[in-house]
């Protein structure tokens, strides 16, 4: 006979057990109510920025077409439960609507917890928790205000990144000593806030907040700190923790534990037998788990009991965390605060690159039990399953960035890969063997590892080696092509969209992985303005507007300058916009005058005045070519051979525009004294008695590298094409953000098979190359000039939406920071109304 199981909640953790329970089922004993609080169905918190840089609702969905299908699953939404009846077996709906259970199961998550702080509840004040939340902090962001986001946890970075992608100036204030203060000692606490304040955000840690003040308009001004500091703020984000959601069985008379959370015995089951809790509202023998991984864990020791299965009981989970917060790699793993009596620790901080590593040992330095990892986790994959073993090789060579990475045919096969999903080395080998797998996304399918975090994936394309499949060269999980042949199919396909491409050649939605990649593919082979349509939607944050987002919320504008060579009428403009807008000037390290400090509804007015004078783009925030340095050459230099500054000036003019995998830069030095740092770009020329000598694949950065000779005594023609065909050979084949230093060292051959194929042409496909460049010289358009055009691109360019065409006049902006031989930078409003005006801290 079947039985109904009410499940109150459908997060990601009560979506987790309907699926478990229907997918084990055989036997179609349970009949599945869930009753959902929110006005849609589950969806994916781990990922909710990305609904602000993106993604749509349904792109976070966790409830595939099958689960709607499925007769013996009955989805209710905006259906929050009043009460529970336990002598009855029911509950009842804010509706009104009463559902019968034989089993009950709370999944009703928790709630942000907001500090009693005066002011608190003052309009502008927000949480961050659901995607109404997320919802409501879009509709009240200003573009270039500042925002301050109480908490300096998990969700408060991923709030302070929320604030970023919106365009506003993020200031995150956390009362404990060092921001993730669960996740990171103090080491790595120095190192995240230092590669997070380069990234525009300011930090405030070891300091409460005191009070939110309010403006004469009632609304949030900004927020007094307990030092008795204060920061201007258009909004706050409370994100100072979260409670448990137990007010249900409170009322309904289940046990909660001393500090909350519906009080549950190893196997989940309340006080009442016929009820049981899981995820952040469950307290298992009186401690509340915070992350989704328990959760799921405790959803299977729940579906196992309701179908009468065998299985351990809930004893505890691992809570090791790897995340990319604003971009930075931060994880942690087992003992990382190093609690264990006679821990040891190892510890690399490199603050420089930015990066932090540390592992714990037990006593006797043979066994990990735990580490941070800061700037770089890439090992995290291979430590975190080491966790209770020796360790494969001393500490120091581990921790070291050159250090060997532990093979993971070493890892025993009771060691878990996936804690999110609770899989095992040995389940993931036996399903690669058992069912014939032959790349990441089959495993992720066949046994959910990978799903969740994804910080496990490096790991199963190395199993799937060890296992001797070779490593599949998919885009991600919508696409099973590489960048390279995707490049072909849109090519030869003639495809103009994303949403063409991934209909024909792919599958789902997409991501933030292959959607920018697609986005680079299709400008490459011209297929219209990277804002036109659909097309907007896939660019990434400074392509969407064209300019490069500064750590204030404001822009840069970097017109181009070929070669370095500019008239005094330019000049004369470029100085004549700054002084017009009260923008800061800086010349750059590629010869160029860079405008720093533009409001986003500012963008094209300055472009106007640029484009009506003569100046177009310098793709300063595209993966494109960027800048051909020059030196002055024989016009000027008593040492120059040939006329450097011509050539850069042609080099430049014939590849602006050109998207690739990477930004491409490029110099021209006219002599072997190599003034303008030829050798240290993507593709750089250096002139000779005789001619051009043409290097490639040189780059900086982290890992400098000098380019390596290609060609040699070339006349300008010559150069020329070797150039076209290099180029236009690194766009079709490099895998994407792959700059031309590192797709050559991946090639079969290396140089020699670039030289082969650029030089010799050994493919056959010279002329192929050189027609493709061709065809891009002559559809360049100018991408400023092409928003300046139309309408409704001049429409996303606003920073107030309740003045789309002007700023208030009533708001003042003032410069961040007084700058040595600026001078004073004029307010563009006669008056500041307190409340309003975007202020330094």
């Amino acid at each position: 006979m079947t039985r109904t199981l009410v499940v109150i909640g459908h997060g990601m953790v009560g979506h987790r057990l309907v699926e478990e329970l229907r997918a084990r089922d055989d036997a179609d004993r349970w009949r599945v109510e869930v009753l959902a609080e929110e006005p849609r169905a589950a969806y994916d918190r781990v990922a909710l920025s990305s609904y602000l840089d993106g993604s749509s609702a349904a792109d976070l969905g966790l409830a595939g077409p099958g689960f709607f299908a499925d007769p013996l699953v009955r989805l209710h939404l905006d259906h929050a439960v009043t009460s529970i009846d336990r002598a009855a077996r029911t509950v009842r709906t804010t509706g009104g609507a009463e559902f019968r259970y034989d089993a009950l199961v709370l999944a009703t998550g928790s709630r942000p917890f907001v500090p009693p702080v005066p002011g608190h509840d003052l309009a502008g004040c927000h949480v961050y928790r659901t995607l109404d939340d997320l919802d409501g902090i879009r509709d009240a962001a200003v573009a270039g205000a500042p925002g301050v986001v109480i908490g300096g946890g998990l969700l408060g970075l991923e709030a302070a990144n929320a604030l970023r992608l919106l365009g506003m100036r993020p200031h995150v204030v956390e009362r404990a000593p060092r921001l993730l203060p669960l996740q990171v000692d103090d080491g790595g606490g120095r190192v995240l806030a230092r590669l997070v304040e380069d990234l525009g955000l300011a930090v405030r840690c070891g300091t409460a907040t005191a009070s939110i003040d309010a403006g004469p308009d009632g609304r949030v001004a900004g927020v007094t700190l307990g030092d008795g500091d204060s920061i201007a703020a258009e909004l706050v984000v409370f994100s100072a923790g979260v409670r448990p959601r137990d007010e249900l069985a409170e009322r309904s008379g289940l046990a909660r534990a001393d500090r909350g959370g519906v009080l549950v015995d190893g196997r989940c089951r309340t006080s009442d037998e016929h009820v049981w809790a899981v995820g952040e509202c469950a307290a298992v023998e009186g401690r509340c788990y915070g992350l989704v991984a328990p959760g799921y864990a405790m959803a299977e020791v729940v579906v196992r009991q309701l179908l009468g299965l065998d299985g351990d009981a809930f004893t505890g989970a691992d809570m090791s965390t790897k995340l990319k917060l604003l971009g930075v790699d931060v994880a942690s793993f087992g003992d990382a605060h190093a609690t264990a009596d006679g821990a040891l620790e190892v510890v690399h901080a490199n603050h420089a690159a930015g990066t932090y590593a540390k592992l714990v040992l037990s006593d006797d330095a043979q066994v990990l039990l735990g580490g941070v990892l800061v700037g770089d986790a890439s090992a995290y994959a291979s430590l975190r399953p080491l966790v209770g073993r020796a360790l494969p090789a001393p500490p120091e060579r581990l921790l070291l960035p050159a250090g060997p990475t532990p093979d993971a045919g070493a890892l025993p096969d009771d060691a878990v890969v996936c804690s999110c999903n609770n899989v095992s080395k040995g389940d993931i080998t036996a399903a690669i063997g058992g069912s014939g797998l032959s790349d990441v996304a089959g495993i992720k399918a066949c046994t959910r590892a990978g799903t969740s975090c994804g910080s496990c994936v490096p790991m199963l394309g190395r199993l799937l080696a060890d296992c001797g499949v070779a490593p599949s060269r998919a885009l991600c999980e919508h696409f099973a092509h590489s960048r390279a042949e995707l490049f072909e199919i849109v090519r030869a396909t003639g495809i103009a969209t994303f949403s063409e491409l991934v209909r024909a050649h792919g599958r789902g939605r997409g991501c933030d992985v292959c959607k920018p990649v697609v986005a680079s593919i299709l400008a490459s082979l011209g297929r219209g303005h990277v804002l036109d349509a659909e097309h907007a939607g896939l660019q990434d944050t400074n392509d969407r507007f064209l300019a490069n987002l500064q750590r204030n919320g404001t822009y840069s504008v970097v017109p181009r300058v070929p070669g370095g060579e500019i008239s005094a009428d330019g000049l004369i403009v470029l100085g004549e916009v700054a002084r017009e807008f009260g923008l800061y000037t800086k010349i750059t390290g590629g010869q160029r005058i860079d405008l720093f400090g533009a409001r986003v509804e500012q963008l094209p007015a300055i472009w106007r005045r640029l484009v009506d004078a003569g100046f177009e783009s310098g793709h300063a925030y595209g993966k494109a070519l960027r800048t051909v340095k020059s030196c002055v050459g024989t016009d000027w230099c008593r040492y120059g051979v040939q006329d450097s500054v011509a050539m850069a000036v042609r080099l430049e003019l014939r590849y602006r525009g050109l998207r690739a995998p990477h930004k491409l830069k490029s110099g021209v030095s006219g002599c072997a004294r190599e003034c303008a740092e030829a050798r240290s770009k993507d593709f750089g020329v250096i002139a000779t008695d005789r001619g051009w000598n043409l290097h490639v694949g040189g780059n900086g950065g982290f890992s400098p590298r000098h380019a390596e000779l290609l060609a040699a005594d070339l006349d300008d023609e010559q150069l020329i094409r070797l150039v076209d065909r290099f180029l236009m050979f690194y766009v079709r084949t490099a895998d994407r953000l792959q700059r031309t230093a590192a797709w050559i060292e991946s090639l079969d051959g290396g140089l020699d098979h670039v030289r082969e194929v650029v030089v010799e042409d050994s493919l056959g496909i010279a002329a192929d190359l050189e027609a493709a460049m061709a065809e891009h010289v002559e559809g360049y358009a100018d991408e400023w000039a092409g928003v300046l055009a139309d309408p409704a691109k001049l429409a996303r360019f606003v920073s107030f939406v309740n003045a789309p065409d002007a700023p208030d006049p009533t708001v003042g902006f003032l410069p961040d920071r007084d700058r040595p031989g600026t001078g004073p930078v004029p307010l563009p409003a006669p008056s500041i109304r307190p409340g309003s005006a975007e202020v330094p801290a």
